[in-house]
């Protein structure tokens, strides 16, 4: 019976190699149509790890093209000798049904290319309300619908060929076994291997889920390259990320209603905002006069969930912040206890410190409009106009989320990536190189290349991010020495430990970071953030918490900055602000009386009543998030449990900082490249 099997097998394994051929055929044609570029020449290597790493992606569909007549094919084929005769003509109508399938996926993908010059995305969910006859009008008389559907008879003719020949190569013979333990272990290395070599395919080269080809881990020099990154996508597999993501409710928003929403937040309420060409033009502020002497260095540090709750005195026995700590400690710091970030991941904060308005879940930084052009309350393009030049410093790789296509178009003159820089051996996390030996190479880099003019450097690290596999003695950290005071549970938690001590690496390099800049720099003016706090989960069940994270601790990231020209007094009396306060204050600090700039919201240097952004909200006396009704009261009559129940406030401008993004997606036409923003 096995013998049969093994036979049987075989038909599965050369049924499976005909598809990746089909799709790399898809794909070249698709390169021949579309390519930008006049000749290859010089891109032959881009060209080769396209179809590689696309090879391997599509087996998130190509795989089963094996498993599925295994299971429906060859292993009944082993009860039914009638089945098992007909085992090859099943294969070959499965076969061509997937054919045509795949078929069908790549003639849409072309003609949705034609269209909006982008593969498969969330538009494609706005089908669903179009109108069917004219999408049919379309499709045959703009798209030559009627070809498209009679290649379908050369392509099923080629395709039951190809397959007929696949099918037909020999097999290998069964081999003969004079024993019959050799024969039962031949028979189980088979299975295994069978198994493993499905889930090799499936997950793209490996044996992990995690380790999946994704659109994040395209080969950097084919992510620097628009069209070739397209590419790459399988046509199922685009199809398959578009059904993934929900459409963000933005899309199906009037221009009428995100207008009137927007208008809520406008100060000038007299004026209309169809009176303003974009509606971001209605943020115009005009700057007071500096309150410091210009920096010659402006240093945006954005450490990877540098949460605020272990700087709180509650936590300090665990002495995990002593490198921040002396910049907190600094008379010439200012800093807010209560803070909210822009986004409660990485990405959408960085988009929105950089861009000025809210990612709000639409990822913009992952648009091709937005490669090109941008917004005028992008950060850097405002510190542009007071002659500084920026750099954007990752301590990853920043093709993952085409951050070297966004932030240029933010404004940055120069987008630096941690996996280039520090070299092919430096040590990594899988998000990024270790915040030490990032640091301190974007230091030596930041003094060799100084321009001798003012330069702004966003700097956003990766370390601190699980899986947390660092060998953290080999980098000084030695519990009793470092938290000899800290409760024995959370010492002896070897999982714990990996933490936070992980937190501790990580602060110990941004501490590192800024002496050495300073000392560099003394006139620089640093802001140091987190990109979102975190839910210290494994700290939750020690003896130091036994409680829950409350919301402020899971949404605070530390916030302070600091300036040889300020103290506390900077911030007005105020103890809450957020990531979007950062851009007015620091433009508040430095620039001349009647500077105009653009911002969502009002500096720090004014009193601020409360904070709203897309996820949550803050005022001085709470903390809430838009998940639900209950909210955090703040203050010492409070336990730092207690939660209350009650409606969400703000549900206006919540609405309307989403809105303003969503009309930006929808009219891409309104986005401007920076040189041309300059000039206004």
């Amino acid at each position: 019976m096995f013998e049969q099997f093994f036979l049987s097998m075989q038909q599965d394994i050369k049924l499976f190699l005909f598809f990746p051929i089909v799709c790399a055929v898809f794909r070249a044609i698709f390169i021949q149509v579309y390519c930008p570029y006049h000749s290859l020449k010089g891109r032959w290597n881009v060209v080769w790890h396209c179809f590689r790493y696309g090879f391997w992606w599509g087996m998130d569909f190509n795989a089963y093209v094996f498993l599925l007549p295994l299971i429906f094919v060859s292993l009944p084929g082993l009860f039914f000798d009638g089945y098992f005769a007909l085992g090859n003509s099943v294969r070959l109508a499965a076969a061509m049904v997937y054919a045509t399938v795949l078929y069908g996926a790549f003639a849409g993908k072309m003609i949705f290319y034609n269209h909006f010059h982008d593969t498969y995305n969330q538009i494609l969910r706005l089908g669903k309300k179009a109108e069917k006859h004219n999408l049919l009008d379309i499709f045959f008389h703009q798209d030559h619908g009627g070809w498209i559907l009679l290649g379908l008879i050369p392509y099923w003719m080629l395709c039951r060929l190809c397959i007929s020949f696949f099918l037909g190569l020999p097999s290998i013979g069964y081999p003969q076994f004079s024993f019959a333990g050799i024969a039962y272990a031949f028979n189980v290395l088979v299975c295994v291997g069978i198994i493993l070599g499905f889930y090799w395919f499936r997950y793209g080269g490996t044996f992990s889920h995690d380790d999946k080809p994704e659109w994040d881990t395209i080969p950097s020099i084919v992510k620097k390259d628009i069209f070739f990154a397209k590419a790459t996508v399988d046509d199922l597999v685009a199809l398959e990320q578009v059904k993934k993501h929900k459409l963000n409710d933005a899309y199906h928003h009037t221009d009428e209603q995100d207008l009137q929403s927007i208008q809520h937040t406008v100060w000038n309420k007299d004026v209309s905002l169809t009176a303003y060409p974009n509606p971001v033009y209605a943020f115009k502020r005009i700057a007071k006069g500096p309150k410091i002497t210009k920096p010659s260095h402006i240093f945006l540090l954005v450490g990877e969930s540098y949460l605020q709750q272990l700087f709180d005195p509650e936590f300090a026995c665990l002495n995990l912040v002593s490198g921040g700590r002396k910049l907190m400690d600094d008379p010439h710091t200012a800093m807010l206890p209560n803070s909210l970030s822009a986004g409660i991941i990485s990405r959408p904060s960085i988009v929105s410190l950089m861009s000025g308005i809210f990612d709000a879940g639409l990822e913009l930084n992952e648009k091709e409009p937005f490669w090109k052009g941008t917004v005028p309350t992008a950060f850097s393009l405002q510190l542009k106009k007071l002659g500084y030049t920026s750099t954007y410093w990752y301590g990853g790789n920043v093709t993952y989320g085409n951050f070297n296509q966004f932030a240029p178009a933010c404004g940055f003159d120069r987008v630096m990536t941690a996996t280039d820089f520090c070299g092919p051996h430096a040590p990594k996390t899988w998000v990024g190189v270790y915040d030490n030996v990032f640091l301190e190479r974007a230091a030596e880099l930041i003094q060799q290349t100084s321009t001798g003019g003012p330069e702004f450097h966003f700097v956003y690290t990766t370390s601190y991010h699980g899986p947390f596999k660092i060998d953290l003695q080999k980098y000084g950290y030695h519990t009793e020495q470092v938290m000899p005071k800290a409760p024995e549970d959370i010492k002896k938690d070897t999982s714990l430990q990996k933490n936070l001590g992980t937190f501790w690496f990580s602060d110990q390099a941004v501490g590192k970071f800024i002496d050495t800049m300073r000392q560099a720099y003394p006139d620089s003016l640093f802001i140091v953030t987190a990109d979102h706090a975190v839910t210290m989960t494994e700290l939750q069940a020690t003896s130091l918490m036994k409680r829950d994270c409350t919301i402020r601790e899971q949404h605070c990231p530390v916030f302070m900055m600091n300036h040889r020209d300020i103290d506390q007094q900077i911030f007005a009396g105020n103890t809450i602000g957020g990531h979007m306060n950062i851009m007015p204050t620091v433009l508040e600090m430095i620039a001349p009386e009647g500077f105009s700039y653009y911002s969502l919201f009002a500096s720090l240097t004014e009193k601020i009543d409360h904070i709203v952004t897309p996820y949550h909200w803050l005022r001085k006396n709470a903390y809430g998030t838009y998940e639900n009704d209950f909210y955090q009261p703040l203050g010492e009559a409070y336990g730092r449990q207690e939660v209350m129940e009650g409606p969400n406030p703000y549900m206006e401008e919540y609405h309307a900082w989403k809105d303003l993004t969503g009309y930006m997606v929808r009219h891409p036409e309104l986005l401007q490249p920076a040189a041309e923003l300059l000039k206004n």
